[in-house]
């Protein structure tokens, strides 16, 4: 018997030009598209890294509550309840926001105040003053001029030979040993210690 020709399965309509696109579709892919778009730059605008560490909730979040209200509000911490107003051990001390150098053991002494107090800052350090009219007195306020922080007070009632006691908060510090300066990257001011480990 003669055997019949394979059938050929039907072709495939090729999609031309001119043929219409489901609008659907359409709306699902732009939608699809703006959404991955919008994503991108979400990740973009707003990762960690672009955070700007100053601002005032990036410090909210980093800072201890003290720390904020102290620096931030231009508070006063409590007297003898605070870190360093009787640490004797030798090394500096920065800026608790920015870590910019500002005092060192060398200058610290004892003022019977109950607060860190230093007779000078150290040499080329940002510290500031200007006139502080709070607490219906006039004062002398000190701030750290890289961060805009308040540090504490200064008076005229220092030993020699400034004649000068800087009465700052612990809270707006941090104190970094002589042993720790070479790993903090602060090895430059190592010779300031030497005799005093």
């Amino acid at each position: 018997p003669a055997t019949s020709a394979p059938r050929s399965s039907p072709a495939r309509p090729v999609r031309g030009a001119d043929d219409p696109v489901d609008p659907m579709k359409t709306v699902v892919l732009s939608l699809l598209a703006v959404t991955a778009l919008v994503a991108v730059a979400g990740f973009v605008l707003f990762r960690p890294s672009a955070i700007d560490p100053m601002s005032d909730a990036a410090l909210k979040d980093r800072l201890t509550r003290m720390q904020y209200y102290v620096t931030q509000k231009d508070g006063t911490e409590p007297p003898y309840a605070n870190e360093y107003w009787n640490n004797t051990e030798p090394g500096l001390y920065v800026d608790v926001v920015d870590g910019t150098p500002l005092f060192a053991s060398t200058t610290k002494y004892k003022s019977g105040t109950g607060w860190p107090s230093f007779w000078q800052p150290l040499d080329g350090a940002p510290v500031e003053t200007k006139e502080d009219k709070s607490l219906f007195m006039t004062r002398t306020e000190v701030r750290s001029a890289s961060s805009d922080s308040h540090l504490g007070h200064v008076f005229e009632d220092g030993p020699e030979p400034t004649g000068l006691r800087y009465c700052l908060n612990s809270a707006a510090l941090r104190f970094v040993p002589v042993s720790e300066l070479e790993a903090e990257g602060l090895g430059e001011y190592a010779a300031l210690f030497e005799g005093e480990e």
